[in-house]
Order: structure tokens, then sequence, then C-alpha cells
């Protein structure tokens, strides 16, 4: 298992390394929370995390993107609503789900510079979700995250220890019609949406 400071410039080339192989899995912090990552469209890697994290196969996971541009060429049907949030609190901790041909799917822009850099190193989007076994509550560091998980991931990018009261981000549904509802609390209140609205 690579363990490499966020901090070493080397870690980007690394890690993208690791991320294109079939079923690698990376280790990486947010500004939230400790998470984990793999190229999203892999799917012994995708596997890989529920099985690390015990997780419900019916639990979808977020894709990471490095800018809002790429989230919105990957989601032609945005609504504007969901648009406007993006450009409101993204890279931030935010997950908007938006539709997604027949469906939704949740996608963030963490505001972490070392994830950032190495989703833009790599080019293409990470699934993701939070580093702890399912149920449990979010890591703030890597050996939380670490003595968590059911198997250890294929890399580490260490960025120190979070905050202990940093919570994980705000998950907002906006519907085809741009309504939209929150689904889990976090750093973004309501209030705040409402206002990036006006």
């Amino acid at each position: 298992m690579e363990r490499i400071s966020s901090s070493d410039a080397t870690a980007a080339a690394v890690f993208r390394d690791i991320l294109r192989r079939d079923d690698g899995v990376l280790l990486v912090p947010t500004e939230t929370v400790y998470g984990l990552v793999c190229d999203a469209a892999h799917e012994a890697a995708r596997a890989k995390i529920y099985e690390m994290k015990r997780r419900p196969a019916s639990k979808l996971l977020t894709l990471f993107f490095a800018s809002r541009e790429a989230a919105e060429t990957a989601f032609p049907a945005m609504p504007e609503t969901a648009k406007r949030f993006a450009a409101a609190f993204c890279p931030g901790p935010v997950t908007l789900v938006v539709p997604d041909g027949d469906a939704f799917t949740g996608f963030r822009i963490p505001d972490h510079p070392a994830l950032l850099k190495l989703l833009a190193a790599y080019g293409r989007p990470l699934a993701s979700t939070s580093a702890n076994l399912s149920g449990q509550p979010p890591a703030h560091t890597v050996d939380e995250a670490l003595k968590s998980l059911a198997i250890p991931p294929d890399g580490v990018l260490d960025g120190g220890a979070i905050p202990p009261d940093s919570a994980a981000s705000t998950v907002i549904k906006v519907e085809r019609d741009g309504a939209w509802s929150i689904l889990r609390p976090g750093p973004v209140s309501e209030e705040m949406l409402l206002a990036a609205l006006k």
C-alpha cells in the first residue's frame, strides 16, 4: 500500500497509475472527511469499495469532478437550479444529485488542493464515498479510516487530520423541473441555498 503525503509533488503521478488499475482504490482527504475513490468506469474497483465498506448495493457512489465544466459536460440535462448551486458552492461541501438519463446521479467537486490536483491529473471522474464501514461515523484521520475498513486501499493520500467537527457534505437533489430538496443536512444550510437562488 502506497502512503504519500498530500504535500508530496509526486503523489498525483503515483496515484494516477493506481487509479488506472481495474481494481485500484485510493483513500483520500477531502475538506470534510476522508473518502475512498476509484475510476468511475472500473467495475472491479467499484465492487471493491462496496466490499471495503460492507456497503449495501442499493447505495450509489458519488462522482468527483475536477471542475464545474466537467460536471456539466457529464450531465447535459443538469437543471439550471443545480448549475446555480454549483456556481455558488463548488468546489465545496455540497453533493448535487441531478438527472442522469432515466436515473439520478450525485456529484461533488471537493475543495481540497491535493485531491483537485489528482482529479486534474487523472482527467476522468472518480467514484467516491466516505472511508468508513457503512453506518459508522466518518473518518477524520488516515488511521481512523484504515482501522474501520474491512480491507485496505491500494494507496493513501495522507492529508493529515481533518478537524473532528467537520461534517459530511450537504446532499441536495434537484429534480428535472428544478425543484430541490435536502437529502442530508451538512455545512451548507437551506438558508444559504435559498440565498444562492436569489
